[in-house]
């Protein structure tokens, strides 16, 4: 749950102490995230990827090894990423756009409406997936432009920063690229097989496949050239040294066995930082596990605003300050609906990993877009038979999470120890399915239809 912070300093006030340094300013933060990407960047590893400027970043700043989403699929994930409350409890346990229309709860509070308060020039370019776009101005933006091509976001993001406006006033700049997300070619943009393709170990290797990859670099490689875009305005005007830039994205790779499941390709995100002033530079990478519920209040923390105590996750700010921090245990993620409903929780320690399915279907409920690609036919037969109750896995001995452990008798006491704390969360956040199904908008439409109450 989240440390609730007894400072009350207003963001104009704020005093940081970074290294030896007395930072006395607030800080601007430039908040970027994209569709689709996981931890597929060369700085995770992945050297056929291109995407320099992203690797230049986490090489000069600092990159968590750990960090994960609370939920596999977009509008779940961002709406954890930007309240700090899991999606179950924040409403939005869908998508939202048509014709899924999920949304959060009226009272919720979204990062930019907090900031907004606090007297941050608020800002939105490209995605946010949680309303429609003439409800933008809902979540807190003083202004926004439509998603498009990177190039387009790069320079939309390049003319706000440029402003003269921006020495005058603390702002917060939220950057939401589509790329990468299928089929790859946004924009216009055609494949980069340039370094080669390298596939993860959970994708059968085929010349399908690695096309399909090679696909899916050039637009990562469009999403870094809109970062660089980002990265080379906030040097042109001075703005890096006290800017908290922030890359993330809202869940795994669109692949099979990866977005739209608890396993860790479908969870596990990127998470980069860099500000100068603070002194979140040089290189350092954590391996500490932090979830997207944590964002919230690690932000308000370094700004030495109040956490609220409805927030579900914990600051780390204390870890990247180098001070006293208590790591996460566990972590937690969901899904209820992505297009149809697929209801399951799960408890990921740094060993195992229990998931949980309340509700029947093939193993691995693949979305559309993700059936449309050359590689879901070859896969067939690793993700179509039938979904237990549980699994199980070791994540050390199995980390490609094959061998379900449920009900071995060698594991039942870990079993039973993650079913009784993923349990005891679901409970304390109050999830809505442990009092039964969760019918959806839909459902509600029908009924409504029936009754004569909408024609």
């Amino acid at each position: 749950m989240a440390r609730k912070s007894n400072r009350k300093a207003s963001p104009e006030h704020l005093l940081l102490r970074a290294k030896q340094r007395i930072v006395t300013v607030t800080p601007n933060i430039v908040f970027v995230t994209c569709h689709d990407l996981g931890k597929h960047l060369g700085c995770y590893g992945w050297k056929s990827v291109p995407s320099p400027a992203l690797d230049a970043i986490a090489q000069r700043g600092v990159l968590f090894d750990n960090s994960f989403c609370t939920a596999p699929q977009c509008s779940p994930s961002r709406s954890s990423l930007h309240t700090g409350r899991h999606a179950h409890s924040n409403g939005m346990m869908g998508l939202s756009h048509q014709p899924f229309r999920w949304r959060m709860h009226a009272d919720e509070q979204h990062l930019a409406q907090r900031l907004q308060a606090a007297g941050y020039t608020t800002a939105l370019i490209g995605v946010q997936h949680l309303v429609n776009g003439d409800e933008v101005a809902s979540l807190g933006y003083d202004s926004s432009v439509d998603r498009g091509p990177a190039r387009d976001m790069g320079a939309a993001a390049a003319a706000f920063l440029s402003a003269p406006e921006r020495h005058q006033k603390p702002f917060y700049l939220e950057v939401g690229f589509f790329e990468p997300h299928r089929p790859y070619d946004f924009g216009g943009i055609g494949g980069d097989d340039s370094k080669g393709t390298r596939l993860p170990p959970y994708i059968l290797d085929s010349p399908e496949a690695r096309s399909d990859f090679a696909r899916l670099q050039g637009a990562i490689g469009a999403l870094d050239g809109g970062v660089s875009q980002i990265i080379e305005a906030l040097d042109a005007n001075n703005l890096t040294d006290n800017t908290w830039f922030i890359f993330t994205v809202d869940h795994g790779l669109a692949m099979p066995r990866a977005k739209c499941t608890c396993y860790d390709p479908g969870i596990e995100t990127a998470l980069i930082m860099h500000w100068p002033d603070a002194g979140l530079t040089g290189g350092r990478r954590y391996s500490e596990m932090v979830s997207h519920v944590d964002m919230v209040p690690t932000v308000l923390d370094a700004l030495g605003m109040d956490i609220p105590s409805n927030l579900h996750g914990q600051s780390y700010w204390p870890l990247l300050r180098g001070q006293a921090y208590q790591p996460n245990e566990q972590i937690f993620a969901e899904k209820t609906f992505h297009t149809t409903y697929e209801p399951m929780r799960a408890i990921r320690t740094r060993t195992h990993k229990l998931i949980a399915n309340l509700d029947q279907d093939i193993a691995v409920n693949v979305p559309s877009d993700i059936q449309r690609s050359p590689i879901y036919p070859q896969m067939l037969d690793r993700i179509t038979p039938r979904r237990p109750h549980f699994e199980l896995y070791n994540l050390v001995d199995d980390p490609k999470e094959t061998h379900n452990m449920a009900g071995e008798p060698e594991v039942a006491d870990i079993e039973r120890e993650l079913k009784q704390q993923l349990l005891a969360w679901m409970e304390a956040t109050d999830d809505p399915i442990l009092k039964g199904p969760v019918p959806s908008n839909f459902y509600h439409d029908t009924l409504a239809m029936l009754r004569g109450e909408i024609l």
